[in-house]
């Protein structure tokens, strides 16, 4: 299959995939769409911005039986705002049916949500807390869905919320099939995959995303400075559509965020601790573009897709290097170009040295009057000390202190060390 219309999408997919501007399905979308439309369980592994959301919406909505008023499909979502934005691209393939979809979330109404439910939605999607409640209060029927998606299985895990799925997954029907997807598949999450999913099809997309593709990344040193410091220097250099600077902490974040806006850089901030309506109102001041600058911890590299990120800032490196890819992973979306620029101290060579084996194309930059400038491999001055160490070695091997010593020997026994160095030195570089 290499075209959208290959699948015999019903005409008002067809029609919704040509106005979204949609030509040639991504590699995920190959692979999982067939499997969906087959009623075959998968598990795909994916990073951000593969097309993953429309592989599993297209073929669902492809497959509902518009004249079936029951639940047909649940999709869970471990963020409020990942299972929004799953819910407004499935209102953009069901906008001229008579489909019925409801999104349901924690922070709304949970008893006007029930109040709605006399008549059931054939496509649900939610945060799994809310679905669960709703499905306990016996508001929401999930019995007669047949489909159910996981969608960021492995942050729905570090999140705490695979039990509440579990908690309602018990009571739909036994040939459910399921749909996990997620970047890593923690051993963790195996049992709950085992207990719903009998011999899945497997789909690892994560050796096929190049992570440097369209992505320049700059790996720039503190030096001297601080972050913040160099933080500025960085901000001050570039000039972005808009730039997120991810911390690994929210406390960080917070700091990060008065500092640039003390420093006349006005930055807005995600994390955790924000209550729902501070995020929406953020989400919304995002969209009408009041920031160039955007602080956040791993939470929104996973949990939230801010459209139009033209550069990513690492102010630290994270502890986990998956979220390194997650968080560069917010540029360079839709063909798009994107830089990663990430600050380093010596402190940091272990991960950098990481980076480079996972084969991201670093490029060592400073800033020199306002501009990047290339600098010399940061390997150079380690690589030269390291040899002058060998080279001295060498040399106190073969020149001994003589078993009688004579006047002035010391001086002999280093004018012969130097003249060993001298040598290995030329041979080294008529080697080179």
């Amino acid at each position: 299959m290499s075209k959208y219309t290959d699948y015999q999408f019903k005409p008002f997919l067809q029609e919704a995939i040509a106005e979204l501007g949609f030509t040639e399905p991504t590699p995920i979308q190959k692979e999982i769409i067939p499997l969906i439309l087959k009623g075959k369980s998968a598990i795909g592994q994916a990073h951000t911005g593969t097309g993953k959301t429309h592989s599993f919406l297209l073929p669902i909505v492809q497959r509902i039986n518009e004249d079936e008023q029951t639940v047909q499909a649940v999709i869970t979502s471990p963020t409020r705002e990942l299972a929004q934005q799953i819910y407004e691209a499935l209102n953009q393939l069901v906008a001229h049916t008579d489909i019925r979809t409801k999104l349901y979330i924690g922070g709304t109404d949970k008893k006007r949500d029930i109040e709605k439910l006399t008549v059931q939605p054939q496509i649900v999607v939610g945060t799994p807390g809310r679905i669960r409640d709703l499905v306990k209060e016996d508001a929401l029927h999930v019995h007669t869905a047949n489909i159910l998606v996981v969608d960021e299985a492995d942050l729905a895990f570090d999140m705490g919320f695979i039990e509440e799925i579990d908690g309602f997954a018990s009571s739909m029907p036994e040939n459910l099939e399921m749909y996990v997807f997620s970047a890593t598949i923690p051993e963790k999450l195996q049992p709950f995959l085992k207990k719903y999913m009998e011999a899945p099809t497997h789909i690892n997309m994560k050796d096929k995303r190049p992570v440097a593709e369209n992505i320049d990344f700059y790996l720039v040193p503190t030096r001297s400075k601080s972050r913040n410091a160099r933080l500025l220097e960085v901000a001050q250099t570039i000039n972005p559509y808009l730039a997120v600077i991810f911390t690994n902490t929210r406390k960080t974040a917070e700091s990060v965020a008065h500092f640039l806006n003390s420093n006349g850089i006005r930055a807005g901030q995600i994390h955790g601790d924000l209550s729902p309506r501070d995020r929406r109102k953020v989400m919304k001041q995002i969209r009408d573009l009041e920031f160039q600058y955007i602080v956040a911890t791993d939470l929104a590299a996973r949990g939230i897709d801010i459209q139009g990120i033209s550069h990513v800032i690492n102010y630290e490196i994270p502890d986990d290097l998956e979220f390194f890819v997650h968080r560069v992973g917010r540029t360079a979306r839709a063909g798009n170009k994107g830089t990663a620029i990430t600050l380093f101290e010596p402190s940091d060579e272990d991960a950098v040295a990481r980076l480079d084996k996972m084969g991201i194309p670093l490029q060592h930059k400073d800033i020199v009057n306002g501009e990047f400038v290339e600098l010399k491999d940061r390997h150079a001055r380690k690589n030269r000390v390291r040899q002058v160490n060998e080279i001295d070695q060498i040399a106190k091997a073969k020149v001994r202190k003589p078993k009688k010593v004579k006047p002035a020997y010391k001086k002999k026994m280093g004018w012969k060390m130097d003249e060993i160095k001298r040598k290995e030195r030329r041979k080294r570089a008529r080697g080179k």
